[in-house]
């Protein structure tokens, strides 16, 4: 991209943001969850805060998650008390909080012994290494849910697990193993859309005033001896500097890099990626019976088959991993992903062509010695160094169901170094389209007769599902503008489209269709797809033919090579035409 890529609306909030940069006092660098949950924090707390980018927003180990909110029941066997308590209390905190995108998740467990393990699993708390790895038998997973229950009591947002024997579970499940003994099913949470959950709470800090100011595709690409930070945007090359009090690195698994590039190298990071695929598979999706399936492997790893959006989601793997390699699922993994369904789902076949998406990401986990990537500590902990004359906050580890907490915690490190008081407090505080959410079926109904009497109820309803009641702000321009779908993807409406390109930072194609939208994610994107939107959005952002071609193909080349989309060829030339 050069300087001409730079959109007139990017273009007056870069001029913007670098005339008041020198009154910053806190610079965030990585705009994943953690990020932008500190962002948030600070910016309700009134501190002149800037976050920073070199992707979109939530792009990154963010948008590679499980799509679980949960309390980390597997935790519970290296004796992390402290963080399944906190994860528990934040599940259920978040199910009143974003009720818009985080909802009950019943999960179930099948079983296949009873008193496998357990030896072994006593072994592994008190730290030591089991000669031999079995799996986990009923007996163990009992007192463990039974533990799990004791933490969930706090909120009283989830029912208590239930244990099922080899009849039941059959009925309940008719596709499992015929061996299966016992089903454990108990509850954690849902979390349908984290990018949008992403982007809510990022809303909420920009709310806040203009002391919070937020860039997506911004890179920190050095600091000087003074601890003047100099940033770049990665679509228009423009440079400028702030000189920031504090800085926070939220740069997840790139941690070491990005304090490598502000002058100060670090080895906190020891990440692994979890890969992941989406199944159209309606065989699948009707064995799952509306729950996560939620089991060990063969090899000792935790896994899942989660129904989610009418598709089927597999994973996770959890695989040493170098940064200077590339982020992506491989055809080991969809192996890996295809033997783990046939574990459960003997009578289910599989094949590649009905995977519609597959992402990775890499855990931000901290640098450990351990016998297996799965004993690395999920907990989280900030680093304090003084670079130059600034201070800079490291944050190592931490996961989506914590974000809230963490974000808390380290806004309470950075307002310590400023000497400020803490004013407000996140906890118990609504997010972005949650307030006001209906919850009940009587009060969706009075919201959708009060906000759009004019527009089909079906219409009200998926918009409230997909943005929570910042959808009425969409409703109000489908009033007056409209609401034609879009030609390829009628689930969606140009007006919806146009909403979110303006009012959401939308810089390039991939944002759109990958975190604005579930587009990508249920395999709905092709070229035509791909054109209709680069057209829609030429007007708002203010780009040309040549740009939209450039759109176009480098969204379908990151489609195709990073998440193993198909069909999304842009269609050869008629017989005949001149191809010059």
């Amino acid at each position: 991209m050069t300087a001409s890529a730079a959109t007139p609306a990017r273009s007056e909030l870069l001029a913007d943001i670098r005339e008041k940069a020198s009154a910053v006092d806190v610079l965030v660098i990585g705009a994943g969850i953690n990020g932008i949950a500190t962002f948030r924090d600070l910016a309700l707390n009134g501190v002149s805060v800037l976050l920073v980018d070199r992707g979109d927003f939530c792009s990154g180990a963010s948008a590679a998650s499980s799509h679980m909110i949960h309390g980390g029941i597997r935790y519970l066997e290296n004796g992390e008390f402290r963080l399944v308590q906190e994860s528990v209390h934040e599940r259920n905190a978040l199910l009143r909080l974003a009720p818009h995108y985080v909802r009950p998740l019943a999960t179930t467990i099948p079983i296949f012994s009873t008193f496998s393990s357990i030896i072994q699993a006593p072994l592994k708390f008190l730290g030591l290494r089991p000669r031999k790895r079995r799996e986990r038998g009923a007996l163990i997973i009992k007192a463990g849910l039974t533990i799990y229950d004791l933490f969930s009591r706090d909120g009283g947002r989830v029912p208590r697990h239930q244990f099922r024997g080899a009849t039941a579970s059959k009925q309940l499940l008719p596709e499992l193993r015929d061996d299966v003994r016992w089903t454990a099913t108990y509850y954690d949470a849902s979390m349908h859309d984290p990018e949008r959950l992403a982007l809510d709470v990022l809303t909420d800090g920009l709310d806040a005033g203009d002391h919070a100011q937020a860039l997506n595709y911004v890179e920190a690409i050095g600091m000087d001896v003074d601890g003047v930070v100099s940033l770049r945007d990665v679509i228009g090359g423009e440079t400028w500097e702030v000189h920031p009090s504090v800085v926070v690195n939220a740069s997840g698994p790139w941690t070491d890099l990005t304090n490598e590039a502000l002058g100060d190298a670090s080895q906190y990071m020891g990440g692994t990626k979890g890969s992941h695929i989406v199944l159209d598979h309606p065989e699948l999706l009707a064995a799952c019976a509306g729950r996560e399936i939620f089991f060990e492997f063969t090899d000792g790893r935790i896994v899942l088959i989660y129904p989610l959006k009418g598709r089927v989601l597999v994973g996770t793997t959890d695989l040493p991993h170098d940064m200077g390699d590339p982020i992506v699922c491989t055809e080991d993994e969809v192996d890996y992903f295809f033997g783990l369904i046939r574990h459960v789902f003997p009578a289910i076949q599989v094949d590649r062509d009905q995977i519609v998406f597959r992402f990775s990401g890499v855990r931000p986990l901290p640098r450990q010695d351990a016998d297996s990537t799965g004993q690395i500590s999920r907990d989280y902990r900030v680093e304090s160094r003084r670079v130059a004359t600034t201070t800079v906050l490291s944050l190592i580890g931490g996961k989506w169901t914590t974000f809230r907490a963490l974000g808390e915690q380290l806004s309470d490190r950075v307002l310590a170094l400023l000497g400020r008081d803490r004013g407000v407090s996140t906890d118990g505080r609504l997010i972005g389209g949650a307030v006001g959410y209906p919850t009940t079926a009587d009060a969706r109904l009075a919201w959708s007769e009060r906000v759009a009497p004019g527009i089909p109820r079906d219409r009200v309803e998926t918009l409230l599902d997909r943005y929570g009641t910042s959808a009425e702000q969409i409703l109000r321009r489908i009033e007056t503008e409209g609401d034609a779908p879009l030609a390829s993807a009628p689930g969606y409406s140009r007006t919806e489209m146009l909403h979110l390109i303006e009012a959401e930072r939308v810089v390039r194609l991939s944002d759109i269709v990958m975190r604005r939208t579930s587009m990508a994610f249920i395999g709905e994107v092709g070229y035509p797809l791909l054109a209709e939107l680069a057209e829609l959005a030429a007007v708002p952002l203010g780009w040309d033919a040549g740009r939209i071609a450039e759109e176009i193909a480098e969204t379908a080349e990151l489609l195709r090579e990073k998440h193993g989309v198909t069909g999304i060829e842009a269609p050869s030339p008629a017989p005949g035409r001149n191809r010059t």
